[in-house]
């Protein structure tokens, strides 16, 4: 096995060790505070919701790429390959088009509560559900190309308009069709990366502003943590880095197939391998950025001692609070007396 086969099958085995417990986990955690909340919050239903979607992602695409990596070739018939195409195109999607309404999801509920702001902010609250549905639907409607193009890989001689998917192929038959399906794509992430951009930007310039009329008010946390600002603005420009270096990799190389004819496997594998990374690194983000999933992975004796300590803290202000009861008890019988 040639040492170039050998790192596309390590970095793709890689990919689904780490994406797929890391999702799973993920969805389940948010599951679990759901139930002890009794309630979804709409900014958890997006994560669950992102977190699907990579899974999609990985399963779809990664798997049987990992699959044909280490040998196992021939796997998918026309039929389970239009599937297993489309399902990947519209996950996919999904995945850029959810990361976008998290984000500005984030920078409505941070945003003044004047305006029209408060209208959006019941809209995005009490339909959050709807709207990736809406998503889903019109991705699903964009990517009919799979189902009307794709087919298991043969020695059959293709158009040169034709997508080597490695387990399958994407035959356009000409060029129009070719370059068409290509901009749709990119014009819909161009939109949705922008939305991203900036809403992450005014929560940044929001949070700014904020830290900058708090500075003074909160001096004794200075040098105990960072403030609750600095660390939700990291977060913003994190996922917003994460979504340039990855996409727009993807992007340019192809926007830069659409240029040629015959395109290698090698360029479609690394365009796979740019698109599920961050299948695998979303999910790390989220844990990173969410301080309330910090609790469920800490070891049964630092949460014993979060307990005890919780309960040393009660009974303190317990005994102050009984402490200034007996003052004030004393008081009033002087003024009695």
């Amino acid at each position: 096995m040639a040492i170039n086969v050998q790192l596309k099958a390590a970095g793709f085995l890689c990919l689904l060790i780490i994406g797929i417990p890391a999702n799973i986990s993920l969805i389940l955690r948010f599951a679990h505070i759901g139930l002890l909340e009794k309630k979804l919050l709409p900014a958890n239903i997006i994560r669950i919701s992102l977190s699907l979607a990579n899974l999609f992602v990985l399963f779809s695409r990664i798997v049987p790429q990992a699959l044909f990596s280490i040998g196992l070739k021939h796997l998918l018939n026309d039929q389970q390959c239009k599937l297993f195409i489309f399902i990947f195109r519209v996950s996919r999607a999904m995945s850029i088009c959810i990361t976008s309404f998290l984000s500005c999801h984030q920078c409505i509920i941070i945003a003044p509560s004047t305006g029209k702001w408060i209208y959006l902010k019941q809209i995005v609250s009490r339909y959050a559900l709807i709207i990736i549905s809406l998503f889903l639907a019109m991705n699903m409607a964009i990517y009919p190309n799979p189902i009307l193009f794709g087919r298991a890989t043969t020695n059959e001689t293709l158009s040169p308009y034709t997508l080597h998917l490695v387990y399958c192929d994407i035959d356009y038959m000409n060029y129009p069709t070719y370059l068409i399906n290509g901009l749709v794509s990119v014009v819909r992430e161009i939109i949705f990366v922008g939305l991203m951009t900036l809403s992450s930007m005014y929560m940044v310039y929001v949070l700014f502003h904020h830290g900058k009329s708090m500075k003074g008010k909160r001096s004794s946390d200075k040098g105990q943590r960072k403030t609750v600002e600095y660390k939700a603005s990291r977060a913003v420009i994190l996922l917003v880095t994460m979504y340039m270096a990855l996409f727009g990799m993807d992007n340019s190389m192809w926007i830069y197939t659409l240029t040629m004819t015959n395109v290698d496997p090698d360029v479609s594998d690394t365009r796979v391998f740019l698109a599920a990374s961050f299948a695998v690194l979303s999910p790390i983000h989220i844990f990173a950025t969410t301080p309330k999933l910090h609790f469920f992975f800490q070891t049964p004796c630092k949460m014993r001692t979060i307990d005890i300590q919780t309960i040393i803290t009660n009974e303190s202000r317990n005994n102050v609070q009984n402490s200034l009861n007996e003052v004030k008890n004393l008081h009033e019988d002087a003024w009695k007396m």
